[in-house]
């Protein structure tokens, strides 16, 4: 019987495009083969052993020869390709329907009216990189004390102030605020505050951000694991990204290495059902920024603390490691890009050098943990359950 599940997302970590990624302008896209193909190869040799190298379609890395783990890798249902989507289909939600995007910046009269509520001008109003629009604006943020305004290919509404200009507190109201007007038939998938601190030239974003997301449509595989009394523990952006439903507790952190750390705590501790924890850096410090050499850096950087998690397993534990999407650092543009997306499964009751191959869907996921939770599902997506478990 399992006990808990721990279920970590490598945040953009993609393996390669979709069958339908022309539809999203993303042929060719593969963040990882990607990497290892501009930054001649990498040293994973922990992600390796638990099947990376052996799964369907990954070419750039040699075959292991006796994986510890289960394997495979996941096309997706969902329309979209960002952070929202791709959580809600592995927890059990497919969206038909792709949320709404601003690719020419919001209309006039959203803009007027978020003007109005929060009782001053805003700056930017257009698709931008966020690192890029606080060197490009911050200068004159300072000046006036006007919150700047931007959004990208995702689904969002981004709302960037110094933290000496703007506190925290209200830039969070301003977000609430976002959040009201943004619905209805301008729904975006979240709003989030981007807090900055620093001098002219030496702007730099904090971890004090914070998304303002939606209530999934329906029940997820976290709602039904709290209903069933069972530990759902978020570590990193998880809360936001489901609005707080389904959780039973909300940790943050720092950046990947913190999240590892509190991610281990957790697994020390006694709990029981999930622990969920979202990786953020990868996307937003080394996807997003293009930065090849930065997003390899960072998977070695987490290669070197898996054999801390897997000593820190209990023998009624799985762990599962996945992702949500691409964002190919070698790619145009800074947004994320439709691909697959890996599963790695490991535990003391799972079988290892099992090829779990393509699957349909990310909420296989979600099915397969609820069967090995023993609790109802979603009936979204299939479980490998059998294939995996010894017995």
């Amino acid at each position: 019987m399992i006990n808990r599940v721990i279920l970590i997302v490598i945040d953009s970590m993609g393996i390669g495009e979709l069958p339908d990624a022309d539809k999203y302008g993303d042929m060719g896209a593969n963040t990882l083969g990607n990497i290892i193909k501009y930054e001649n190869g990498i040293n994973i040799p922990n992600l390796m052993s638990l099947g990376l190298a052996n799964i369907d379609g990954i070419t750039q890395l040699e075959k292991y020869k006796n994986p510890i783990g289960s394997y495979g890798r996941s096309d997706q249902i969902s329309k979209g390709k960002d952070t929202t989507t791709g959580h809600w289909e592995i927890a059990g939600i497919h969206l038909l329907e792709p949320f709404k995007t601003f690719p020419n910046g919001f209309p006039e009269d959203i803009i007027r009216e978020f003007e109005k509520k929060i009782n001053r001008k805003v700056l930017g109003n257009k698709v931008a990189s966020g690192t890029e629009i606080i060197k490009e604006l911050g200068e004159k943020h300072l000046k006036t004390g006007y919150p700047i305004v931007y959004t990208s290919a995702d689904s969002v509404f981004q709302i960037a102030a110094h933290e000496d200009v703007i506190p925290l507190t209200e830039l969070y109201e301003m977000c609430k605020i976002a959040r009201q007007i943004m619905s209805g038939e301008n729904t975006v998938a979240r709003i989030i505050a981007r807090p900055f601190i620093g001098d002219i030239g030496n702007f730099v974003r904090t971890s004090n951000r914070h998304d303002f997301s939606l209530n999934p449509p329906d029940k997820t595989l976290l709602d039904i694991a709290k209903m069933e009394n069972l530990d759902v523990i978020g570590i990193g952006k998880i809360e936001d990204i489901f609005n707080g439903q389904g959780i039973t507790k909300a940790v943050h952190t720092l950046n990947n290495m913190d999240g590892i750390d509190k991610t281990i705590k957790y697994i020390q501790e006694d709990n029981r059902g999930i622990i969920f924890t979202n990786l953020v850096d990868f996307d937003s410090k080394y996807g997003h920024r293009r930065d090849i050499k930065g997003y390899k850096n960072a998977l070695e950087e987490m290669d070197k603390r898996i054999p801390e998690i897997l000593n820190n397993l209990k023998r009624d534990d799985v762990l599962i490691i996945t992702a949500d999407h691409g964002n190919d650092p070698s790619f145009k543009g800074t947004d994320h890009t439709r691909e697959y997306i890996p599963i790695l499964i490991y535990g003391n009751q799972i079988k290892p050098n099992i090829n779990i191959g393509t699957r349909k869907t990310f909420s296989d996921i979600a099915a397969t943990i609820s069967d090995m939770l023993n609790i109802p599902s979603t009936n979204k997506g299939t479980s490998f359950k059998n294939m995996i478990m010894k017995y």
